[in-house]
């Protein structure tokens, strides 16, 4: 036996899962306070319009936008607020977007018949052609005139994320796209209830209009809340048919990647072997986000009667209150001197298009004939 003390062995202690999500929690933290500044002053503007006016004429979900637009504008927020703004921007949204989901019944899109699920696919594939022949037009490159395209006719910046690798867009067009679209879908929000009492139309047509034409599903709510609820319910229903088009899309263009990637009216990106998308070969998550997934679950949970009503008052009130303030990121996020910066060319292809769609979306709504 041996004469040596024994010396406890050391235990090596591993970092706990739960040491990495608190690490996390603490790196968005100064970024969320900034979008709770934001959000709690849209909700001051919003109470102090009710109280000079009798109603507030901008309610806090475009507020929320043009409070974070305006100071974005005046002071770029530091690195340390560029975590929580992205996640308030993204994995919030998606959560508020999936509990819409219990505040919405299909029997909504039942009423205005199956017409208007074929007009929405016809009017996406009409739109990106249309779209892309305006941009190359006014001299855009192919790859950024898929981008714009993409990104006006379904839906924004996630169109634009998902087609970006595809296509093999290189990171100054993809930037450019995702910042104009930005500085635009502001101003949709802002303009286009304006547009719609100047046309006259219902809250069924509105919200029509704004689900084929705003670029994001918490900008359509922004500017479907002034005109009423029902163009809330259709117009949020009728969006999320057209982001459902992104797979579909995202496919085509895989099979043309070959051709858009040889191009030769612009240098090609360089990309290696390892991260070339391969075509017809394109990740699931990219084509039905799974926010998506989950607000199409909770809405069919909500038609089939399978939601306590109890619960709906107080995810409706979660819902509202994180998309406010995922509009607040958004609006942090949105540099207004971007649009000075693109050039008549980019601004009049984008602004083109967006006419284009809006027009297309018009004669859809004509020919339903919705109340």
């Amino acid at each position: 036996m041996s004469d040596q003390p024994l010396i406890p062995q050391r235990i090596t202690a591993h970092p706990l899962p739960l040491a990495g999500l608190g690490r996390g929690a603490l790196r968005v933290l100064p970024g969320l306070a900034l979008c709770g500044g934001v959000t709690a002053a849209a909700y001051g503007f919003e109470a102090g319009e009710a109280h000079l006016f009798g109603r507030a004429w901008l309610e806090a979900l475009v507020l929320a936008i043009l409070v974070g637009t305006a100071v974005r504008t005046a002071w770029t927020p530091g690195t340390r607020f560029r975590a929580g703004i992205t996640f308030g921007a993204k994995q919030m949204l998606e959560v508020a977007v999936a509990l819409l989901g219990l505040s919405i019944s299909f029997r909504t899109l039942a009423d205005v018949g199956p017409g208007l699920l074929f007009g929405i696919a016809g009017v996406v594939t009409l739109a990106i052609p249309m779209s892309f022949g305006i941009c190359r037009l006014l001299g855009l490159p192919k790859r950024m005139a898929v981008l714009v395209a993409c990104g006006n006719s379904i839906c924004g910046n996630s169109a634009i994320a998902a087609v970006a690798p595809v296509i093999g867009a290189d990171g100054d067009d993809v930037a450019a796209s995702i910042a104009f679209t930005a500085v635009l879908g502001v101003l949709v929000v802002l303009g286009l209830p304006f547009f719609g009492a100047a046309l006259g139309l219902s809250q069924l047509r509105f919200g029509a209009l704004a689900g084929l034409t705003v670029y994001a599903v918490p900008q359509v709510l922004a500017a479907a809340a002034p005109v009423g609820p029902a163009a809330v319910q259709i117009g949020t229903l009728v969006k999320l048919v057209r982001v459902l088009m992104l797979g579909p899309v995202v496919l085509v263009l895989s099979m043309l990647a070959s051709r858009l990637r040889d191009e030769t009216d612009e240098t090609a990106p360089a990309v290696t072997a390892g991260d070339r998308p391969k075509p017809g070969h394109v990740p699931i998550h990219r084509m039905v986000p799974p926010f998506i997934l989950a607000f199409l679950a909770f809405a069919t949970l909500r038609s089939a009667g399978l939601v306590p009503a109890a619960a709906l008052v107080p995810t409706a009130t979660v819902a509202n209150v994180l998309t406010i303030l995922s509009m607040a990121a958004l609006g942090l996020g949105v540099d207004v001197r971007v649009v000075a910066k693109a050039g008549l060319r980019v601004t009049g292809a984008v602004t083109l298009s967006l006419a284009a769609l809006g027009a297309l979306s018009l004669g859809l709504i004509r020919v339903l004939g919705l109340a």
